[in-house]
C-alpha cells in the first residue's frame, strides 16, 4: 500500500525455496571482472537542490554527495547482453583515513527513488557514522534517474479520479477498465523486455553488483520498508557476502504480496481511528468534534461529499476528490509525526471553515498536464512479478468486501492501488523462500513498531523466524514505519553500535519505550505544512 508522496510501503512473502546448497549457482550474478568501477562526478543542478532543501539543515550534504551511473545486465542470466544503467550517489565519510566501509542503502517501495536517499541517511547519520561510513544510494532498476525510467501512463494520476467504492458494481466497472487499460499501458511503454527482468531478485543482484563496484568484499546494507524484504532476498541469494545488514520497518515473508495488503487495510484503519481520537483530543485547535467517533464522523461525511462532487480550486488546476482526501489523509497512519498529524487535521478544518483554497492545496492534485507515475509504474511491475496473485476478480472481490466491513478506511483504495496485477503483462516468478539457504548470516539487525501498520509487527516476528540468528529491537507501542533516525535514542544507540563496533543486543529481541503522540506545532498553518509533509516523510 502506497499513497502519493508516502516512501514505499508494503509488506511481503516468499514461498518456494532456492536449492539450500546451489543458491549461489542459482543466482545469475556477475563476476567481480564484469562489474566495472563507477566514475564518480558532481550531481546535476537540480538533483544538489533537492538534496540542499531537504537535508542540509540537518547537515550540508549537498557539499559533499557525488553521482554515477552503473551498468549492469537487463538479464543476469544473459551478462554479456543488453545493458541498463542504474543511478547511484555516494556521500563520502568525511573521518580521517579510509573508510570502514560503505552502506548501500534502500528506502523501501517498491519503486521508491533510492539515489537521495543516500544524502538523507548520511545526513541523519550521528558524527561518529558520519566519519566512519561512505553511504550509497541508488535508484533500482526502472526508478527515476537510472535508465530506462518506466513510465506507463502519466494521465492516470489526474484529479479527479472516480471514487474508490465500496466494492459496488458501479465502481468496480469503472476501475477494472482503468485497471485494464494501464496494464496495456505498461505493456507497450516496455520497449527492452524491462518487465520480464524486474523482479526483486533482479534487484538483488543488482545490488550485488553495486557491492562490487564500490569495491566492498562483503555487502554492508540498510534497508527501510521493503527495502528488508530486498535485503532479506539478498541475504538468502548471496548468503557469504553479508556484511552488517539492517533491516528497519519489517516485510514479513509469508504474504508476499496479496496477504500482506489484507493485513495492511486492517492496521491502518486502526492508526486512522487513533488518530482521529487524537485529532478529537485538540478540538480547541482543529474544531473537528470533541470525541473520536465525532472527528471519524466528519471524515467519512466528507469523504461522502467529495465521491458525489470534488472541489476544485479557483483556477480550476487542482481537485481534491474522495480518493485524494483518503490517499493523503492516510500519511497520518504511517507515522506519529507533529507536522504529519497537523497537516491532516488542519487540512481538514479548513474546509469546514470554507478555506477551499488551503483544502485542495493540502488534498488535491493536478486536473491537467503530465502526472508522473514512475513510482506506481515500478511497484506494479515488481509486486506483479515477485510473486502470481490470484488471477479471479471474484476472490478479490469476496477478500476485500469482508476486508471492507471491519477496515473501511483503505480497503478499496489499496485495492485499486494494486489491481494492475490481475493483468499485469509480464508473467510472474516464484518467490524466493526467505532464510532457507545454508551458511545464512547470523548477524543481521532488524527494527520494528509494534503498531507500524504499513509493515505489521506479525511480518518481523515471521523474518526473524527465518532469519535465524538475527536479532529485533521493538518499539513497543510506537505508530511509526521506519524507527531509526525518528527521534528515538535507545534505537538510534542500537544502530551505530551495530555498524560501528559490530554489537548486537543481548538478547534476540529487545524492547524500547515508544516516543507518545506529538503535539500541534504552534502556529503552523495547513498550507506552509504540505511542503513540510514532503519533508517530514523523506526525513
Amino acid at each position: 500500500m502506497k499513497r502519493l508522496v508516502i516512501v514505499a510501503a508494503t509488506a511481503g512473502l516468499g514461498v518456494t525455496a532456492l536449492g539450500a546448497t546451489a543458491a549461489s549457482a542459482a543466482t545469475g550474478s556477475v563476476d567481480a571482472n564484469q562489474v566495472s568501477k563507477v566514475k564518480w562526478h558532481a550531481c546535476s543542478t537540480d538533483f544538489v537542490k533537492t538534496v540542499a532543501a531537504n537535508y542540509d539543515p540537518i547537515f550540508p550534504v549537498s557539499k559533499i554527495v557525488q553521482c554515477g551511473q552503473l551498468q549492469v545486465p537487463l538479464d543476469y542470466a544473459k551478462p554479456n547482453g543488453k545493458k541498463i544503467s542504474l543511478f547511484v550517489t555516494k556521500t563520502p565519510h568525511n573521518g580521517k583515513g579510509k573508510a570502514k566501509g560503505s552502506i548501500v542503502v534502500n528506502p523501501g517501495g517498491p519503486g521508491g527513488a533510492g539515489g537521495i536517499f543516500g544524502p538523507r541517511v548520511f545526513a541523519q547519520n550521528s558524527p561518529a557514522m558520519r566519519a566512519a561510513y561512505d553511504v550509497i544510494g541508488f535508484d533500482p532498476r526502472g526508478v527515476g534517474d537510472s535508465k530506462p525510467s518506466l513510465s506507463c501512463d502519466t494521465a492516470y494520476g489526474r484529479e479527479p479520479r472516480p471514487d474508490y467504492g465500496n466494492g459496488d458494481a458501479k465502481s468496480e466497472k469503472i476501475w477494472l477498465k482503468r485497471t485494464y487499460g494501464y496494464d496495456a499501458a505498461c505493456k507497450k511503454a516496455d520497449k527492452i523486455g524491462l518487465l520480464k527482468h524486474i523482479h526483486t531478485t533482479d534487484s538483488a543482484r543488482d545490488v550485488n553488483s553495486i557491492r562490487i563496484a564500490v569495491g566492498s568484499k562483503k555487502l554492508d546494507y540498510y534497508g527501510a520498508s521493503y527495502g528488508t524484504y530486498l535485503g532479506s532476498v539478498y541475504a538468502t541469494m548471496f548468503p557469504t557476502k553479508v556484511g552488517r545488514m539492517v533491516l528497519d520497518g519489517v516485510v514479513g515473508p509469508s504474504g508476499v504480496w496479496y496477504q500482506a495488503n489484507l493485513d495492511q487495510n486492517v492496521a491502518f484503519n486502526k492508526n486512522m481511528d487513533y488518530y482521529f481520537g487524537w485529532v478529537a483530543k485538540y478540538d480547541s485547535v482543529y474544531h473537528l468534534g470533541k470525541t473520536q467517533k465525532e472527528v471519524r464522523s466528519y471524515f467519512y461525511g466528507l469523504r461522502s461529499k467529495l465521491a458525489k462532487k470534488p472541489v476544485y480550486s479557483a483556477d480550476k488546476s487542482a481537485a481534491a476528490s474522495s480518493d485524494s482526501l483518503v490517499d493523503v489523509a492516510q500519511n497520518a497512519g504511517y507515522r506519529r509525526s507533529a507536522s504529519m498529524w497537523n497537516m491532516v487535521a488542519t487540512g481538514l478544518s479548513a474546509y469546514k471553515k470554507g478555506d477551499i483554497a488551503t483544502f485542495v492545496d493540502t488534498f488535491g492534485g493536478p486536473t491537467s498536464g503530465p502526472v508522473d507515475d514512475n513510482e506506481f509504474a515500478v511497484y506494479n511491475a515488481v509486486q506483479c512479478t515477485d510473486v502470481q496473485w490470484p488471477t479471479s476478480w471474484k476472490k478479490w472481490h469476496k477478500d476485500n468486501v469482508k476486508s471492507n466491513k471491519i477496515a473501511p478506511f483503505g480497503t478499496w483504495g489499496n485495492v485499486w492501488f494494486n489491481s494492475p496485477c490481475l493483468g499485469w503483462p509480464a508473467k510472474a516468478a516464484k518467490p524466493v523462500n526467505v532464510g532457507a539457504v545454508k551458511n545464512l548470516p547470523k548477524n543481521i539487525l532488524m527494527f520494528q513498531a509494534t503498531d507500524d501498520a504499513a509493515t505489521p509487527y506479525k511480518g518481523a516476528q515471521d523474518m526473524q523466524r527465518r532469519l535465524k540468528g538475527s536479532h529485533l529491537v521493538v518499539q513497543d507501542g510506537d505508530r511509526t514505519h521506519c524507527i531509526v533516525h525518528r527521534g528515538s535514542a535507545a534505537v538510534d544507540a542500537y544502530f551505530d553500535a551495530y555498524f560501528l563496533n559490530g554489537k548486537l543486543p543481548s538478547k534476540s529481541t529487545v524492547h524500547v519505550p515508544q516516543l507518545g503522540d506529538p503535539t500541534p506545532p504552534a502556529g503552523m498553518r495547513s498550507a506552509a505544512a504540505t511542503g513540510a509533509l514532503l519533508n517530514d516523510v523523506l526525513k
